[in-house]
């Protein structure tokens, strides 16, 4: 069966709400936890525990999601609609989330039509509820773009090069983001850090519609027979079956959980740490930067030594090299940014990778059980990291704060020198553990053809059963 090739422009336009994703997802991981633990004074551990929980509620948001998603077909697909729905979502989130002076007034105001007594100042409660509108509204975009363009190719390497196009947009999109608090801080002002956050929100709000727009107007979707109602137990199962289900996920959360406790403690490191305050957006750019350009190289391995290898070989690589991060000497700005380009391997591959192996999970999942639940599975992944990310995030400032750390400064030699193992240890032991579990994924090219061989065969059976049918009912 030929496969369609999709243009490089078409992946590229398909490709545009990566950036709303990318716009959202550093703030999420580095910004914003340090903005409401810092500048809206409410302490390491509140914040850490605000985004924990609002994590948590994607652990039912995302299964669901993924089963209506994989249920309901309407005239312009399965996915695109959630797609549109999630634009108008996000952009209300953001406002109240990233805008906080504005947000807080407007929802008193609507607070006050309803005839409920304002809220006075910005809470847990606030910042709880402004997550979970906009973790959902995150959820919805991710996950229906990711299975969008998991059924846009049946092939093995085609997976990869729709993942790549997908992720690659996402991580050059950070770059568009981390430019805004760079000229936040070069222009000035007493008040920087509540300019950064504020015109990230405002980026997302004017961005995210017109991605979206582009995006669905742009790329089809490819034909997928309807699916019937999968009970909720009968969707986790697959979990205690499905070994490459399985692996998958649990890397991902490892993953998840590694990159998630760099970001959170990124700001911190930089300024307190190696003492380049001033370049910490500059750095972090350079970061991602490089994380843009491994993935032509991760894309270009997986093609010859397959996923699995390529994903494990990333992961060993960065055992080895996290641990020069305790070598970079405080104020040397050029050997921070050589060690951060190398580093860069952490931001994308994994992404690419895992998302394009779980296309592959879903052709073995459709083989066993005749059905392509592309919606669920996708939501799996991205729960298992989403909750990594949230673990991270409430684990690692839970630790910050019981050895001391305080979020403004004036921290002693001993307490800078903890948190430093801190941010060594949790990638060190993370890629290690995804290296050893990732090493009997049971699913590589020989295996994915196969699989594609015997669903072609049944489609083949059925059409020709549906013919025999035809001509029986004639005579």
């Amino acid at each position: 069966m030929a496969e369609h090739r999709h243009s490089t422009w078409r992946l590229f336009l398909y490709s545009l709400p990566s950036i709303t994703l990318a716009a959202l997802g550093l703030p999420l991981a580095v910004h914003l936890p340090n903005f409401y633990a810092k500048a809206m004074g409410l302490g390491l551990t509140t914040v850490g525990a605000a985004f924990f929980l609002a994590r948590m509620w994607d652990v039912v948001v995302d299964p669901l999601l993924g089963q209506v998603s994989d249920k309901y077909k309407t005239r312009w697909g399965r996915r695109r609609p959630w797609v549109v729905m999630s634009a108008p979502i996000l952009m209300i989130a953001s406002f109240f989330v990233f805008i906080p002076e504005r947000g807080l007034p407007t929802l008193n105001w609507v607070l006050a039509l309803a005839g409920v007594d304002p809220i006075l100042a910005v809470t847990e409660t606030y910042l709880i509820g402004g997550l979970f509108v906009l973790y959902f509204g995150f959820t919805m975009l991710l996950l229906a773009h990711m299975s969008w363009g998991a059924e846009l190719s049946v092939d093995y390497n085609q997976r990869s090069r729709i993942q790549g196009w997908r992720e690659g947009l996402s991580i050059l999109g950070v770059p568009l983001v981390l430019m805004l608090p760079m000229a936040i801080q070069y222009l000035g002002g007493t008040d920087a850090e509540h300019n950064s956050v504020e015109i990230i929100g405002w980026f997302i709000i004017i961005v995210t519609p017109i991605a979206a727009f582009i995006s669905v107007i742009s790329m089809g979707e490819s034909e997928v027979k309807p699916e019937p109602h999968v009970p909720f137990k009968e969707a986790i199962g697959p979990l205690l079956s499905n070994s490459g289900l399985r692996r998958l996920v649990v890397a991902d959360l490892a993953s998840g959980f590694s990159g998630s406790a760099l970001g959170a403690m990124f700001i911190f490191v930089a300024t307190q740490v190696w003492q380049v305050g001033a370049y910490t957006n500059m750095l972090l750019l350079l970061y991602f930067f490089s994380g843009v350009a491994f993935v032509p190289l991760a894309l270009f391995l997986s093609y010859k030594i397959g996923k699995r290898a390529t994903m494990i070989g990333a992961s060993l690589f960065n055992v080895c090299f996290v641990p020069v991060l305790l070598l970079i000497p405080a104020g040397n700005i050029w050997i921070a940014a050589t060690v951060l380009i190398f580093l860069g391997v952490n931001v994308g591959i994994p992404s690419v990778l895992y998302r394009a192996m779980m296309a592959d999970v879903c052709d073995y999942d459709e083989v066993q059980t005749g059905q392509r639940r592309t919606g669920l599975f996708f939501a799996l992944l991205t729960l298992t990291a989403k909750v990594g990310s949230a673990l991270a995030i409430g684990v690692v400032y839970f630790i910050l704060d019981r050895i001391g750390f305080h979020a403004e400064g004036a921290n002693t030699p001993e307490v800078l020198t903890h948190m430093s193992y801190l941010y060594v240890g949790v990638p060190f032991l993370c890629n290690l553990f995804v290296a050893l579990f990732m090493w009997k994924y049971p699913i590589g090219l020989t295996e994915q053809q196969e699989l594609r061989r015997q669903l072609d065969e049944r489609v083949v059976e059925e059409l020709e059963s549906i013919e025999r049918t035809g001509i029986e009912g004639i005579g």
